[in-house]
C-alpha cells in the first residue's frame, strides 16, 4: 500500500510553518478541519502515511528549519532544538550534561540508518510509549518548548505526554525544543531496556536518575502501552541487593498496574533494577 494523495510544505522559517499549520485551524464553529501532519525525520510518518493510516491534506517538513537546529547551554540548563537528530546526541555534537545519558540512550535507538534521520523531537511529539526519549527525557524531568499562534510556552514533560500516543500539542502547534535541568557533578543515573532483539522497540524500560546536588530522585518504568510510569516512593530501595530491589519494586508494579499480567510486572521490575545497579556500577566505575 502506498500513501493518499497530499500536499507537502517546506517552509524556510519557523514563522512560515506556523502559518502554513493554520490551515489545520477551524475558522468558525462546526468547520471541517484539514489533517496537517508535520514531518521532521519522518521515521514514524512515513510507515504511518503508506500504511494510510495517516491521511493527511498536506505534510509540513520542518526537518531543515533552522530554529530547530539549535543547542546550548545556558546556566547550566541544556537546551536541545527538536530537529537534533539521535545520530547527533550519539556522535557528541551536544555538550552532554547528563554526564554520557544522552548520548548512552541515542547509540541504543533502533539502526544507524534510523538514527541518521529520526529526531528528538520527532519522537517526542510521536510519543510511542515505548520510545527511548519519551521515557529517558521523563526520567530527566526535561521540559519542552511549544510555539504556536498564541505564543511560545514551556510545559514539563509529564505534563505534554498525557498517554500512549498522546501530547498536549494543540492544533497549529510546534515543538521547537527540550529542555533538561541544570544537573550537579553529583548526577548519575542507570537506563535499562529488554528487547527482543537488538533494534526493536523495548518490551520494557527501567530508567533512574538521581542528583542529590539539585535534590533529584527519579525513578520509572516504560514501555508500559501507556504513559511512562514515575515511582517516587521506590527511592528506598535504591541501596537495597538486587533481589530484595527488584522484589520491592514487583509488589509497588503489582500495586500501581493491578490489572497486568505477572510476566509483565516482573519484566518491567527487572529492567528497572537493572537500572539501579547500573547506577551502582557506573558510579563505582567513576570513583
Amino acid at each position: 500500500m502506498k500513501a493518499c494523495d497530499f500536499s507537502y510544505a517546506r517552509p524556510e522559517s519557523l514563522a512560515q510553518a506556523l502559518a502554513q499549520t493554520r490551515v489545520g485551524i477551524p475558522v468558525a464553529e462546526g468547520a471541517a478541519v484539514p489533517d496537517v501532519r508535520l514531518m521532521s525525520g519522518g521515521q514514524s510518518l512515513g510507515p504511518m502515511l503508506n500504511l494510510r493510516l495517516a491521511e493527511p491534506a498536506l505534510v509540513i517538513d520542518v526537518r531543515r528549519l533552522p530554529e530547530l537546529r539549535q543547542h546550548r547551554v545556558d546556566a547550566g540548563r541544556l537546551l536541545i532544538g527538536a530537529g537534533i537528530t539521535h545520530s547527533e546526541i550519539e556522535d557528541g555534537i551536544l555538550a552532554d550534561t547528563t554526564h554520557g545519558m544522552l548520548a548512552s540512550v541515542a547509540r541504543n535507538i533502533a539502526y544507524r540508518a534510523i538514527r541518521n534521520r529520526g529526531t528528538i523531537g520527532g519522537s517526542l511529539a510521536h510519543a510511542d510509549p515505548a520510545a527511548d526519549w519519551v521515557n529517558s527525557l521523563i526520567a530527566l524531568q526535561a521540559s519542552v518548548h511549544l510555539t504556536g499562534a498564541a505564543g511560545p510556552r514551556v510545559l514539563a514533560i509529564t505534563d505534554f505526554i498525557r498517554n500512549a500516543y498522546q501530547t498536549a500539542l494543540a492544533p497549529g502547534e510546534i515543538l521547537t525544543a527540550i529542555e533538561l535541568p541544570a544537573f550537579s557533578a553529583q548526577m548519575r543515573w542507570g537506563y535499562y531496556k529488554i528487547c527482543t532483539k537488538v533494534g526493536e522497540f523495548a518490551s520494557a524500560i527501567g530508567a533512574v536518575v538521581v542528583d542529590p546536588g539539585i535534590g533529584l530522585s527519579s525513578l520509572m518504568v516504560g514501555a508500559i502501552e501507556a504513559k511512562p510510569l514515575l515511582l517516587p516512593e521506590l527511592a528506598s530501595v535504591l541501596n537495597l541487593p538486587y533481589e530484595d530491589a527488584r522484589d520491592a519494586i514487583v509488589d509497588q508494579l503489582s500495586a500501581r498496574l493491578p490489572q497486568a499480567e505477572d510476566v509483565f510486572v516482573h519484566q518491567h521490575a527487572v529492567a528497572l533494577a537493572r537500572a539501579i545497579r547500573q547506577m551502582h556500577a557506573r558510579k563505582s566505575s567513576t570513583v
